[in-house]
């Protein structure tokens, strides 16, 4: 098969579909055609493709019209829809839900579209959206601690106990795979954490893990989510549900009660937000008030350590890249029900029931 790779067109999306290492093993078997100056911003250089068995071409739509398999990491903008045809299989984050104008204009490409936040694994969880998560919630506390500070439009505040001042608060609602490393880094912060979550089982899970100190654990509704939030000087909202919009779990109204200068951050913004009053930003112009309160709402967070999460991405989804590559889409998914719950269009139609369902209502 004959596998491409362009570069990211995404405002400061340095990460790259394939590493040099991952071409090295592709490349044994499969045509790698890799678009000039694709993981430059990385370290990873022309040459190091080369030296790996891939092919450089100048021009992206070179790359799209001449391979099968395109392996990107962000969902295509629509100069990039203008490149993608039904003899494509795109592999990648697609996320539709998120965004239905951009979601009904890919479809309309005709592209045979796997997305990596909705493949599967045994256990129930989401083994190619996972590293990306796991960064997302750690970069929440560091861009958090950066927007609370006066000069940023923040609040003026540090997490930790310093001398007899005591330790301020940071509410985290959605206590998944994100939410989870957020809980950890605002641990080390040495700030005091609310955990909000929907289920008891959760909350349990991670009181056995984490302890009793600094650390509160709240089953989330209306009301403890507005409590919590209006003592919290940093709020992380990491609310996911596979294949469909995020819930709007904080509203505007809630807002009233936080801190003027305190802080949001919605991971969730890629899957169209948690937070009413969210609108997507770029890492050029990250934030902005509303209500008094500081919105960070990045669409591609871990584009911030690209080379981190280029690594971690692509040691997740070479197996995955191998099995279709070797033996086609359509008996790939046959073989694997995790890597089929991916397909999320084919032939101009929508293949995921979650997604469907998202892009109808």
């Amino acid at each position: 098969m004959i596998i491409g790779v362009p570069r990211e067109i995404k405002n400061n999306e340095c990460r790259v579909g394939l590493t040099p290492k991952s071409v090295s093993v592709l490349s044994k078997k499969h045509k790698i055609y890799v678009e000039t100056c694709a993981g430059k911003a990385i370290g990873f250089t022309n040459q190091d493709y080369i030296d790996s068995g891939a092919e450089i071409l100048d021009a992206a739509s070179d790359v799209y019209e001449g391979s099968e398999l395109i392996v990107k990491v962000k969902e295509p903008l629509p100069k990039e829809n203008e490149f993608l045809s039904s003899k494509n299989t795109l592999f990648t984050y697609l996320h539709l839900a998120g965004n239905k104008n951009n979601a009904k204009k890919l479809i309309d490409t005709g592209v045979s579209g796997v997305a990596y936040e909705t493949v599967t694994s045994d256990d129930g969880s989401l083994p190619l959206l996972a590293p990306m998560s796991k960064i997302a919630g750690q970069i929440s506390l560091v861009v958090g601690q950066y927007f609370l500070l006066k000069p940023n439009k923040g609040l003026g505040t540090l997490l930790g106990a310093i001398e007899n001042v005591n330790a301020r608060e940071v509410s985290v609602v959605g206590a998944g795979v994100a939410g989870t490393e957020a809980i950890k880094k605002g641990l080390s912060s040495g700030a005091h954490v609310n955990v909000l979550d929907i289920s008891k089982e959760k909350l349990n899970e991670l009181q056995s893990s984490l302890g009793a100190d600094n650390i509160s654990y709240i089953l989330s509704d209306i009301d403890s989510i507005s409590e919590a939030i209006s003592r919290s000087d940093l709020v992380i909202g990491s609310v996911y549900v596979v294949g469909k919009e995020a819930p709007k779990v904080i509203t505007k109204q809630m807002l009233k009660v936080m801190k003027p200068g305190s802080v949001l951050v919605d991971i969730s913004i890629d899957q169209g937000g948690c937070i009413e009053t969210s609108r997507p930003t770029t890492h050029d112009d990250p934030v902005f008030i509303e209500e008094e309160v500081v919105h960070y709402c990045v669409t591609n967070m871990p584009g911030a350590v690209p080379l981190t999460a280029s690594l971690a991405l692509n040691q997740a989804t070479l197996p995955y890249i191998e099995k279709i590559a070797d033996l086609g889409l359509d008996e790939a998914i046959k073989q694997d029900d995790h890597l089929a719950n991916g397909l999320n269009m084919a032939n101009g139609e929508i293949r995921h029931p979650s997604i469907e369902a998202a892009l109808n209502s």
